[in-house]
């Protein structure tokens, strides 16, 4: 099957090559006090064709364009456009400088922005702004960073109750999550139903399958990378919204002509609204919601000093706690779940030169999530956290007009698994043994890009691991190549091959098959060893006639070491250990990633779909056969489409069609002494139904300016009410004779159709 899927690949991307010299371009693109302004986008016209790029953190573009004469455009919110005029021959740099518009211009043009709403780049990356994808439906109303990636190619659908990320057949834990390059480990709102960002406060959200760039490492998947504004406001303003579930709220505060403030916050306020929507007797008889409450706020904060042209200076923080209670008379249960988040990033840059840019920055990050259970006489508490506090230094330079980065990164992490407290059970309570990890890790890395051949374009990168935990017992040293080529077929197209070799020291054990986040982190040490994972993947990229972009990829991957745990809660104590509760094995994923995409007319969107193929194999379970993962869904369909009407009217819709994910049931069924007794064949030998789901979205524009808005939206989230099962139990029943007995599964749905409304407002 592999080398069917590779030989159709090759099919689609030989084509002819056309033999013209391309010319590497880059630069900085700063306003008039020679600060550098980050996201400003650069648009390149020949004669024919149209290239487009965007500033980095550091103000600095790179792009490789064909040697041409060229009409260079540069746009950036609340400054005037830049026009050029260049004929561009070879390899060499381009600095541009931007004038701010005049406060006294008339606010009530209305200018049209015709930037990409994702950019995808070449590799396995793509980026976005959320601010410009805010018509895609979401249940709020606002851009949901989480939902817009499981639209992307590569991107499983996680399904309802799942707020996880499942990228190129990998586990949940496998992804790395950053925020202002800060691990964030509690990655999701209840149930992932609401977004788990704040998208106002952030500026762009970039998005990397393969974790291909060597600066980033630690696990074996993809990176997800959330930057806040880095831009020091110029004037006071305020954006948000106000919905019936939930409000939200960011004030960007000047304090002086070099630095600024941005605060942001959220609060939900849904007990009374969405406990009915759960209410198994009025709603649904296959739901399994009781009586539900749940609320959840967050905050984020951004403090931005430009010192001077060549230093700035920035304070990223993020705190989140959410809280739900579960009450059900019937079962004498009474449940308290409450987890939450901070993370706080102080970073300096330095601009030694244009073309050399140093960062160093702290972060402390911590997760915890501590669960409160009463049923009957029993009562039980459960804990479990993960720490960081880390330091990271690079430096960004140019050899012989080669960019390179070289930095060190260094961590200490401190987890604690899960803290058991049982009481009533027993004459004497039971306190579980407090086990804690310790572990350090050390990496130093360098990249470069250099420029092979006229067309041929590599990053290479190479990655240095230590790790130490158990007080030194345990200790890998670890070197993970990264290398990327991009060939330039023709002007419309291009070529990549990548390979990557990945490790990782802290793994995610998920413990239950819904998003309720009772799952915990534990490091390598003994019986627990660091993951390994090999992938390679190919693709490639075509431009139609100015209005499509099109991209095919196709992708391989290994695991070794990969961690499971067959228990709900651990069994850590005196007599037990890691290594007698955890099982080791391997696995693979291998598919293609197809995806069209529309960036410009009145109609924008895209549509993306996946085949893909995952599996895994312990000596310890299904008999040491090998399985479908739990997260092999074959097919993954989604269409995202957004239509302006006109300057007051705008409309959004989402399709999703998957496969079922994979789950065990039981083979047969027996009575010993009474008692029925399930016998289980193969291991996730069962699958659920296709998942189907469309969401719509309309937003209506009372006003509709450049630095003001005031819009109302209408979301329905599942607007056809397609029942989706998150699980399933097998009921038995027994006739009054006792002599027939049935069996019966029963699909467990957790909500139907969700409509919502929703003011944005932005002054």
């Amino acid at each position: 099957m592999k080398a069917i899927i590779l030989s159709i690949f090759l099919f689609f991307v030989g084509l002819k090559s056309i033999a013209q010299t391309n010319v590497t371009v880059e630069g900085f693109v700063k306003n008039q006090d020679k600060q550098v302004v980050i996201g400003a986008n650069l648009t390149f016209f020949s004669r024919s064709n149209t290239f487009r790029t965007t500033t980095n953190s550091s103000g600095k573009y790179t792009i490789a364009i064909p040697a041409d004469f060229y009409n260079i455009e540069v746009r950036y919110l609340g400054f005037v456009p830049k026009n050029l005029n260049d004929t561009i021959l070879n390899y060499r740099s381009l600095d541009v400088f931007m004038q701010k518009e005049d406060s006294s211009l008339n606010e009530v043009v209305v200018i049209a922005n015709s930037n990409k709403a994702v950019a995808v780049s070449s590799g396995n990356r793509l980026s976005f702004n959320p601010e410009k994808l805010k018509s895609i439906p979401s249940l709020l109303g606002v851009p949901d960073i989480i939902k817009i990636l499981q639209l992307t190619p590569g991107v499983q659908n996680s399904g309802d109750a799942n707020g996880y990320l499942y990228v190129r057949g990998s586990d949940p834990g496998h992804n790395l999550m950053l925020y202002a390059d800060t691990p964030i480990y509690g990655m999701a709102h209840l149930l992932g139903v609401f977004p788990f960002y704040n998208g106002d406060h952030i500026k762009e959200v970039q998005f990397d399958k393969s974790n291909s760039d060597a600066r980033n490492g630690g696990r074996l998947s993809a990176t997800v990378l959330v930057i806040p504004n880095k831009k020091v406001p110029s004037k006071f303003s305020v954006k948000g919204n106000l919905g019936l579930l939930a409000s939200q709220a960011t004030v960007a505060i000047p304090i002086s002509n070099t630095t600024g403030l941005y605060l942001s916050g959220r609060k939900t306020y849904i007990d009374e609204i969405v406990a009915p929507l759960f209410d198994s007797p009025k709603n649904n008889k296959n739901s399994d919601v009781k009586d539900l409450k749940y609320n959840f706020g967050d905050g984020n904060l951004t403090f931005v000093a430009a010192l001077t042209n060549m230093h700035l200076f920035t304070v990223d923080a993020f705190v989140s706690g959410d809280v739900l209670k579960i009450t059900d008379s019937n079962l004498a249960l009474n449940a308290n779940l409450k987890w939450s988040n901070i993370a706080i990033s102080p970073s300096w840059q330095y601009h030694i030169s244009e073309k050399t840019v140093l960062t160093n920055s702290i972060y402390f990050t911590r997760y915890e999530n501590n669960l409160h259970l009463e049923q009957a006489t029993v009562q039980m508490d459960i804990a479990s956290y993960v720490k960081d506090f880390g330091f990271s230094s690079a430096i960004k330079y140019s050899v012989n007009k080669i960019p390179f980065e070289t930095g060190l990164q260094y961590a200490i992490h401190e987890l604690q698994p899960q803290k058991i407290e049982v009481s009533n059970l027993s004459t004497n309570p039971v306190n579980q043994q407090v086990v804690i990890n310790n572990a350090n890790t050390l990496a130093i890395y360098t990249s470069a890009k250099p420029k092979l051949f006229d067309k041929l374009i590599a990053e290479l990168g190479l990655r240095l691991n230590y790790y130490k935990s158990d007080k030194g017992k345990t200790t890998y040293l670890h070197l993970e190549p990264r290398i990327l080529l991009n060939y330039n077929l023709k002007e419309n197209s291009s070529f990549f091959a990548s390979y990557t070799r990945k490790n990782q020291y802290l793994n995610l054990i998920t413990t239950s098959s819904v998003g309720i986040p009772t799952d915990f982190w534990v490091a390598s040490a003994e019986g627990v060893p660091a993951q390994l994972s090999n992938e390679f993947s190919i693709g490639y990229n075509q431009k139609i006639k100015r209005q499509f972009d099109v991209s095919l990829n196709a992708f391989y991957r290994s695991m070794n070491n990969l961690i499971e745990y067959p228990f709900g809660v651990t069994q850590f104590n005196e007599i037990t250990s890691f290594k007698n509760d955890f099982i080791v094995g391997k696995g693979e994923s291998y598919g293609l990633e197809w995806m069209l995409k529309k960036d410009f007319g009145k109609f924008k969107g895209w549509l993306s779909y996946t085949l893909s193929w995952a599996d895994r194999q312990f000596d310890k379970l299904n008999n040491g056969e090998r399985y479908y993962a739990k997260y092999d869904r074959r097919h993954n369909l989604a269409v995202v489409g957004t239509y302006d009407l006109n300057s007051k009217w705008d409309f959004g819709v989402t399709q999703i069609f998957s496969s079922g994910n994979r789950f065990t049931t039981p083979s047969s069924w027996y009575f010993i002494n009474n008692n029925p007794v399930k016998e289980y064949g193969k291991y996730n030998n069962a699958q659920m139904p296709n998942y189907i789901r469309t969401d719509l979205s309309v937003n209506y524009y009372f006003i509709k300016m450049r630095e003001k808005e005031s819009a109302i939206n209408f979301s329905i989230f599942n607007a056809f009410n397609v029942e989706n099962p998150i699980y399933t139990v097998l009921n038995v029943a027994i006739d009054e004779d006792k002599q027939k007995i049935e069996v019966k599964p029963e699909r467990k749905i957790l909500y139907s159709i969700l409509p919502s409304i929703s003011w944005r407002f932005k002054f």
